[in-house]
């Protein structure tokens, strides 16, 4: 009896006979919900794979536009704000 289990083959064989004797009318069900379970992850599978491909990457935002100004001319005016030092103007003048 002990030369039975030492083979991989055998212990398969016996497993496959129980599951026949035991099982075999839930057998098309399982067959079923296993072809089932197996369709659903191929279906997630090919939806996660495309769910990459459909969109297109979120474009950065635009550049801000180069300056192209030309300086301009003009006298440059580099006079204290008169008065208390607010920079408004409206100081007692003296």
């Amino acid at each position: 009896m002990g030369r039975l289990f030492e083979s991989p083959w055998a212990i398969t064989i016996i497993i496959i006979v129980v599951l026949l004797l035991f099982a075999a009318p839930k057998l098309p069900g399982m067959a079923r919900s296993l072809g089932q379970s197996m369709r659903i992850i191929k279906s997630e599978v090919k939806e996660m794979k495309n769910d990459g491909k459909d969109e297109t990457p979120p474009s950065a935002p635009p550049a801000a536009p180069q300056s192209t100004d030309v300086p301009f001319e003009g006298k440059i005016v580099n006079n204290p704000a008169q008065g208390d030092g607010t920079g408004t103007g409206t100081g007692a003048q003296s």
